[in-house]
């Protein structure tokens, strides 16, 4: 075979070869489910995540509200698959050890949210708040659940959220205590605690409090289920 031929032909199939391998990738992550059609008529609920966004914070949740008959919806700042990750603090550790999880197919990007069509919103924990708090689209998502008292739920470094959102002040929080501060400064409550409700907000620490946050929150959503 000519020279030329034969790179040409190994430049198609390398091409090829790795399209089946962003296809395969894409194929194997953790999908919400919300484009089938059985799944259509569940109460949905939103999952804010980005990433960096821990595991166990946001896998947990998500498999207790489809248990629950809801129909959890990934939103993140685009809509394509997002890098999780797990946390752990480590002995000898004095900051947490960051290793890679699984990828998450996002179902909408912020801008796309209408959040009259949700019954709740979840902000998970993780590094992702970090950054997802400065998106303007999220954030007015974020007062309008509020405003309009829906169950909300919030774990870990999620608490960044609702705090950027402006709408913690006076209200009581569970949040890993290195995010006390955020808390805090923008008027909110510390409580170290397992769960902390407040009004129409339900909060947790770490992943290590999920038994004891997830289930009084799941409650609240059947509740608002109910009104309709």
């Amino acid at each position: 075979m000519k020279p030329r031929l034969l790179l040409a032909g190994l430049l198609a199939f390398g091409a090829v070869a790795s399209a089946a391998l962003v296809d395969n990738r894409n194929q194997s992550a953790i999908s919400s489910g919300a484009d089938r059609p059985e799944n259509a008529r569940k109460p949905k609920v939103l999952i804010i995540i980005g990433d960096a966004t821990e595991l166990l914070d946001t896998m947990y949740p998500v498999y207790r509200l489809q248990e629950a008959g809801f129909q959890p919806v990934f939103a993140a700042p685009e809509k394509r698959p997002h890098q999780t990750v797990l946390h752990e603090v480590k002995p000898g550790w004095t900051i947490t050890k960051e290793w890679e999880g699984y990828t998450i197919n996002v179902d909408l990007a912020f801008k796309d949210i209408r959040p009259e069509e949700y019954v709740g919103i979840f902000f998970s924990g993780g590094r992702a708040p970090e950054y997802l708090r400065e998106d303007e689209a999220l954030l007015a998502a974020t007062r309008w659940f509020w405003e309009n008292k829906k169950p909300m739920m919030s774990v870990c470094h999620g608490v960044e959220i609702p705090a950027r959102a402006g709408i913690v002040k006076g209200l009581r929080m569970a949040t890993v205590p290195k995010c006390r501060f955020d808390l805090e400064v923008c008027g909110g409550v510390f409580v170290n605690a397992p769960v902390v409700i407040d009004r129409n907000m339900v909060s947790g620490r770490t992943f290590h409090d999920n038994g004891a946050f997830v289930g009084p929150w799941i409650k609240m959503l059947e509740a608002e289920v109910a009104k309709k």
